[in-house]
């Protein structure tokens, strides 16, 4: 790894982000129909690999379920309105319409509500009748409390989704989630994340988790770099957690962890990249949030955008642009990389002579970033 001088005193490893990086066509192409975006983790198979994240302004249970039944995973943020009111329409309306100014603290009244472990069960349990593949998320910090009531609403995919989530968390104040105990004695397959280093994914997947989040306050609707000065610029965070992929592989005797990007990719060229750098499935918000069914009605916003204490993100206009249908499967109205994500990744394949995601890893990558010629 090639470090640069910062000054005197310190040294950075150089890091890229999508724009710095591109593809490159090899010698060979296929016809896009012959081209499969299959995914399965666990005993779950998935027709894309693109999997919802959980947020407020994304995912409703009924959204969750239109995705599932396109072909993709729709996660449902359990700390989020649907499990604190009955009807949490009204409210996202609220926020939806509320000047900039007043946002923040409206916001932070309306999550005030505590979570229902009722709603979490009803909620759940209306994304099961449905028959799509059931997934919840909880932050790290609320999983000890409300674990149970998930596992008991009977859900196929436990999501432990913070900003950052480590396995050695250490507290002088209160016991900490044992992640690896916690895990081994759940009976449900667990993704949990973010981790943006080597050395932190590993970690994570020792404890048996069956997929890992990478990431760090990447998406459109977080401020983490300029309120915490932390950032992961995403290429090399997943290239980097795909090779502690590679070396758990071979340390635990052929268990497979999956590598999945969380944020920072709003445009179809983006989850492309993702998969190039090593991803086998990609979290995806803001690209989703523009969507006319989605919750948020054109706007996005995250946790970090009311937590009561230090703000992370704020509520950020992306427009309604096309409906759910038009951004997953097309056809484009645009040419900007907003819809028809699964032809985007599938002429992507074929035109670099894929067939299979996970080949697709393999692809050639070059640095090149945006405005350069060479």
């Amino acid at each position: 790894m090639t470090e640069i001088d910062i000054g005197r005193g310190k040294r950075g490893r150089r890091a890229y982000s999508f724009d710095d990086i591109a593809i490159v066509p090899s010698r060979r192409t296929r016809d896009p129909e012959e081209v499969s975006l299959g995914w399965q983790i666990d005993a779950y198979h998935f027709d894309l690999p693109f999997i919802a994240a959980p947020m407020d302004s994304v995912m409703s249970p009924q959204t969750a379920i239109e995705f599932g039944r396109m072909g993709g995973l729709g996660v449902l943020d359990l700390e989020g309105l649907w499990t604190r009111y009955e009807d949490p329409a009204p409210l996202l309306a609220e926020i939806t319409t509320t000047d900039p100014h007043l946002v923040t603290g409206r916001m932070q009244q309306i999550y005030a509500e505590p979570i229902r472990a009722d709603l979490i069960s009803a909620r759940l349990a209306d994304m099961r009748a449905a028959g799509v593949t059931v997934a919840g998320a909880l932050s790290p910090q609320r999983t000890q409390e409300h674990w149970k009531t998930v596992i008991d609403a009977g859900v196929d995919l436990f999501v432990i989704r913070g900003t950052t989530v480590s396995a050695e968390h250490v507290s002088g104040r209160a016991e900490p989630l044992n992640l690896k105990r916690f895990i081994y004695e759940l009976d449900v397959p667990v993704i949990v994340g973010g981790a943006a280093t080597y050395t932190a994914a590993l970690h994570l997947m020792r404890t048996g988790a069956a997929g890992v989040l990478v990431g760090f306050g990447g998406g459109a609707a977080q401020t983490t770099r300029q309120t915490l000065g932390i950032h992961a610029p995403m290429a090399s965070a997943i290239a980097d957690v795909a090779a502690a992929r590679r070396d758990y592989l071979d340390e635990s005797g052929g268990r497979y962890v999956h590598v999945i990007p969380d944020g920072g990719m709003g445009r179809s060229g983006d989850v492309v990249k993702a998969i190039a750098c090593g991803a086998d499935a990609v979290m995806i918000g803001a690209a989703l949030a523009r969507a006319r069914e989605a919750p948020g009605r054109g706007f996005h916003w995250g946790s970090e955008a009311h937590h009561h204490e230090l703000l992370r993100g704020e509520r950020v206009h992306v427009g309604a642009l096309a409906s759910l249908a038009e951004i997953l499967h097309g056809p484009s109205r645009f040419a900007d990389g907003t819809t028809n994500f699964v032809g985007a990744l599938r002429r992507s394949m074929a035109t670099t002579g894929y067939l299979e995601v996970k080949e697709f890893q393999r692809v050639e990558v070059v640095v090149a970033p945006y405005g350069s010629d060479h």
